[in-house]
């Protein structure tokens, strides 16, 4: 006869061994990443030597249980119900997105956000079918990291998150917020519905990466390297809404000087004698 209570202490053994196989990978991980890096500190990544590490943690757990879990996700899951997991969520996103846009005093975008949230909660079914998008209101990214960019606070260096990956300093700290305050993921008083609601948006996700990061495995001969030039070249895309910032020197500076470019022709008449 089921015993709950013999389910529960199951439960929780199964619990404490990943814990404590965590906590060894973790070490072992570290340890061997900040004892492999030689030479000094690249400038653009100065907390290199832990990212590294972090990024190979991350790396294993994906390897052994996140990419398989994921891959068998992928597997079982219809593609007409797996889209429409990943509108649920996406729809679920749009409301840390509609808090970040007003913040950042992007009233145009919070209205057409808003506008997508009522759409695809009601005529879309609680967000399972995108209808909004059929409608020209796009659908947008913002989080509290690009609200704090927006006023102003720098992204501070690379920095790789244990499970979650890319991001800054800035960055990670603002993830918090989000879940707090504005993600409804975690407004949900029941652990083990957040903690639910959290596996199938992450095991969603990571499926719908699969080819990606085939082709990444495949292709890129420092993985860790073309995937932090990437997030921070996406970052600062989405923080500048896709516009690239004005550079430093117009070109009336540029030129302004006449001389610029007479050591070189000079160079070259001397050549051609």
């Amino acid at each position: 006869m089921f015993d709950l209570r013999s389910f529960a202490f199951i439960g929780g053994l199964t619990v404490l061994r990943f814990f404590r196989s965590f906590v060894i990978t973790f070490s072992v991980v570290i340890a061997s990443g900040c004892a492999t890096l030689d030479g000094p500190p690249n400038p653009d990544d100065p907390l290199e030597r832990y990212n590294r590490a972090m990024f190979s943690f991350n790396e294993t757990m994906d390897r052994a249980i996140v990419k398989p879990v994921a891959k068998a996700y992928d597997w079982i899951m219809p593609g007409f119900l797996s889209a429409a997991v990943t509108n649920f969520f996406s729809n679920l996103d749009d409301i840390v997105v509609f808090a970040n846009s007003l913040l950042q005093l992007k009233i145009h975008q919070a209205a057409e956000t808003s506008a997508r949230i009522v759409w695809n909660t009601t005529i879309g079914l609680f967000g399972l079918i995108d209808v909004a998008s059929h409608m020209e209101l796009p659908k947008r990214n913002e989080d509290f990291g690009q609200t704090l960019a927006f006023w102003g606070v720098g992204s501070g260096p690379y920095f790789v998150l244990p499970f979650l990956g890319p991001s800054t300093v800035r960055d990670g700290l603002s993830v918090p917020v989000d879940w707090i305050l504005f993600d409804p993921v975690f407004q949900d008083k029941e652990l083990k519905v957040t903690l639910s609601l959290l596996v199938v948006r992450y095991t969603d996700k990571r499926a719908g990466l699969l080819k990606a990061t085939n082709i990444i495995d495949e292709t890129a001969p420092d993985k860790y390297a073309y995937i932090r030039d990437a997030f921070l070249q996406r970052r600062e895309y989405l923080i500048h809404d896709g516009e690239i910032p004005d550079s430093e020197f117009s070109e009336d500076e540029l030129f302004e000087d006449e001389n610029l470019f007479e050591d070189d022709l000079d160079l070259e008449k001397d050549l051609k004698k």
